[in-house]
């Protein structure tokens, strides 16, 4: 993740904005080269059915290492 500060980002951040949505890329905007906020894609596809943060992840990738895992629970004990 690039980490810029806040005042570049202010300076350019027309060419962020089109950089995370063009390269799905997440930014870091701070202070002393620390994350304070993020910058990242909003989603194309929305479930409604989840809340945003969820719908965040999963359009992230962050729920894909479960594609690989055995199946342990079934719908009923998820819905629990």
């Amino acid at each position: 993740m690039k980490i810029v500060s806040t005042t570049i980002a202010r300076q350019q951040l027309g060419r962020f904005v089109a950089s995370v949505r063009e390269n799905n890329l997440t930014l870091g905007i701070g202070r002393h080269n620390r994350p304070e906020v993020l910058m990242i894609k909003y989603p194309d596809y929305l479930n409604r059915e989840l809340d945003e943060w969820t719908n965040f992840v999963a359009n992230a990738g962050g729920f894909d290492f479960l594609k690989d895992e055995p199946e342990l629970y079934s719908v009923d004990d998820l819905k629990k």
